[in-house]
């Protein structure tokens, strides 16, 4: 019974933690009615209590060796000035070119039946005492009979399609030991009350940047894209909390 109780009290402190944070959060939607979604200031990323520095395995630095009397060293590329990004701070254009399709489909066919049949037809002589017990005559030799029957057919289908074609620029914000980069890259864009945010992050090779200081979405290791929008449109594409709240607790 007392936990019962505790459980009881758990659950209604609960709902009372969600109802204070919807009212707070219906409170914010209702203020912005009629208001543009505010932009988000250019910050450095690594100031933000969410940024985690990049840790993993890595050889042991190279050394960096220059020849007497010569301009070349170990570290370049090419005998020229690389205009190429190279240090914390410089700017790399990032190509989004993302169209995947998938087609799934499944079927499945379930079809059980069973029979069982028990009878007593001697015991010691007391199979005769069965019809002063029970209400009406009884057959010793058909005692009992089970009869089951279960069926079941699925079928389900999946088709998706997505697409993503962009340019954006990133800054590097951290050189590994290797040489490797991380990258990271935000932009919004704001049309007619409805913002698009744009995130990408990451770690590339210095090696894998093209001559127009480019790199490919696909050369990205640990890439963590993101593309979403915020604002009326979106809004009205989501369903409502209460909704969503159903979805998750109605178990059927």
């Amino acid at each position: 019974m007392r936990n019962v109780k505790i459980n009881i009290k758990s659950t209604g402190l609960a709902l009372m933690a969600c109802s204070m944070l919807s009212a707070c959060s219906t409170a914010d939607r209702i203020s912005n009615i009629g208001k543009a979604p505010e932009m988000a200031t250019i910050a450095n990323p690594m100031t933000d209590p969410a940024y985690q520095p990049v840790s993993l395995p890595m050889p042991a630095p190279r050394k960096i060796v220059k020849q007497h009397n010569s301009l070349w060293q170990s570290n370049r590329v090419t005998f020229f000035e690389d205009q190429r990004a190279n240090d914390v701070g410089d700017i790399i254009t990032v190509t989004i070119d993302i169209k995947d399709e998938a087609t799934i489909e499944n079927e499945s066919s379930r079809t059980r039946a069973s029979n069982e049949d028990a009878g007593l037809d001697n015991f010691l002589g007391y199979e005769t005492a069965l019809n002063r017990i029970l209400p009406q005559d009884v057959d010793n030799t058909n005692l009992t009979g089970f009869d089951s029957n279960s069926s079941h057919t699925g079928s389900g289908s999946i088709e998706r399609e997505d697409e993503i074609k962009v340019r954006m620029a990133a800054l590097i914000t951290q050189m590994l030991p290797n040489g490797n980069m991380v990258i990271h890259g935000k932009q919004e864009v704001m049309v007619n009350f409805e913002k698009r945010i744009l995130q990408v992050d990451g770690v590339i090779r210095p090696e894998d940047i093209s001559v127009n200081n480019t790199i490919s979405y696909d050369q990205i290791a640990e890439a963590r894209i993101i593309y979403g929008g915020e604002g009326q449109i979106s809004d009205m594409q989501q369903p409502r909390y209460g909704q969503q709240l159903y979805d998750i607790l109605f178990p059927f």
